[in-house]
């Protein structure tokens, strides 16, 4: 199992960003994802993942010109350490979204939560950098190290790397947005 290290910042000019990464990263295409996040009814008690199960619709386009389109089912175990998350993620591939939403809803679930982000991803060494526009907020660059562990030096060692990484596409620290989507979405939509 791996554990995902990443930061997110704030990003005000995309084109200048890109435009970095295009210069010192492998662009590895283009994205456009939509997730929905699945909780218990209200009221039922049972052990669930605070951030909910989110099932990602994805339309993935490759350099080559070649398009993916896949959906995902996540669950995972978040934490902030330090402005960076440390998250313990599992996934999975869903053949068909539509009966996979029909058997969470007979589980006794129901989609709370979305979001939509469309952008570019690269590739850097260790890490993953994408060039995200998340509709309804803005643009992001998330960096992300998957590691073997979440040990406190593994996690300083990645937080080092993400933050000279931020630093070489020119983003500045205080840009780091230590809150997650769905809670900044939430802030100015009730369904977010």
């Amino acid at each position: 199992m791996a554990t995902e290290i990443e930061l997110k910042a704030w990003v005000d000019n995309p084109q200048a960003v890109q435009l970095k990464l295009d210069s010192i990263a492998e662009f590895k295409g283009s994205f456009d994802r939509a997730d929905e996040y699945w909780f218990p009814k209200d009221g039922e008690k049972r052990s669930f993942p605070k951030s909910g199960l989110r099932i990602r619709g994805e339309t993935f386009a490759f350099p080559d010109g070649r398009a993916e389109e896949i959906v995902h089912a996540t669950f995972k175990n978040k934490e902030l350490r330090d402005g960076i998350e440390v998250n313990d993620e599992r996934e999975f591939d869903v053949s068909s979204a539509a009966e996979f939403e029909e058997l969470l809803a007979l589980l006794g679930l129901e989609k709370r939560k979305a979001k939509h982000k469309k952008g570019r991803s690269y590739k850097y060494q260790s890490l993953t950098a994408e060039l995200t526009e998340l509709m309804g907020l803005g643009w992001f660059a998330e960096i992300e190290i998957l590691a073997d562990n979440s040990r406190s030096e593994t996690v300083a060692k990645a937080r080092a790397e993400l933050l000279g990484f931020l630093a070489k596409i020119g983003i500045d620290e205080s840009k780091i947005e230590t809150r997650y989507y769905t809670e900044m979405l939430a802030s100015i939509s009730p369904r977010a």
